[in-house]
């Protein structure tokens, strides 16, 4: 697959569907994947790491939580999984994407609550209990930030947001960044390669 792109709004490369299998917190999850979609072939390894060291919601969270760059849809839906409480919002801007991941939503019993839309298809005054995100950090430094300080202003104010990035493609720096911005950010693992950051509360200051 080329690199076409994961983050187009309209891959390119010719449907090829299949399926992957993974378990997180004890449940087994099968979904459709596709090429033209973010790491088709596997679980992606920077996914793998946010959902095992991130600090999963539960039955008591209640809110609207957001996948940022959902792709097929697995962190929305064991997010949607784990906290029965919670509508997921599963944004992307890859129609193939959004298209499997409301496949695989409805598959598990969750589309009344994972609901997947194009960015601009979220009501503005939505705010969010927890953002998770596997960014896409080959858009460009300067995308990446854009998308952040896009979506980031939108926790609630006793909000977390888990992001995971890959060190050698500016984890540290993506640290920084948002540090600099004001962002309370935590480094709570780091893992094949990969930093989890958990990053609360804008000063005001």
């Amino acid at each position: 697959m080329s690199a076409d792109h994961y983050f187009s709004a309209e891959p390119d490369a010719p449907m090829r569907r299949g399926e992957i299998e993974f378990n997180v917190a004890g449940r087994d999850y099968r979904l459709a994947v596709a090429s033209g979609v973010f790491s088709a072939g596997r679980l992606d390894p920077g996914t793998a790491v946010l959902l095992r060291k991130a600090g999963l919601p539960g039955t008591s969270t209640e809110g609207a939580l957001l996948d940022l760059g959902c792709g097929y849809g697995p962190i929305a839906c064991v997010l949607a999984s784990e906290a029965p409480g919670v509508t997921v919002y599963a944004v992307d801007v890859n129609a193939r994407a959004r298209d499997l991941a409301s496949e695989n939503a409805e598959r598990l019993g969750l589309a009344g609550r994972v609901l997947v839309r194009a960015p601009e298809e979220v009501p503005a005054d939505v705010t969010f209990t927890e953002i998770w995100s596997n960014p896409p950090t080959h858009i460009g430094k300067a995308g990446l930030h854009t998308l952040l300080e896009s979506w980031l202003p939108r926790l609630a104010p006793d909000g977390v947001a888990w992001l995971v990035i890959n060190r050698n493609l500016g984890g540290d720096s993506l640290h920084s960044w948002l540090a600099g911005l004001g962002w309370t950010v935590e480094r709570t693992a780091s893992q094949r390669g990969f930093r989890v950051l958990r990053v609360t509360g804008k000063s005001t200051d």
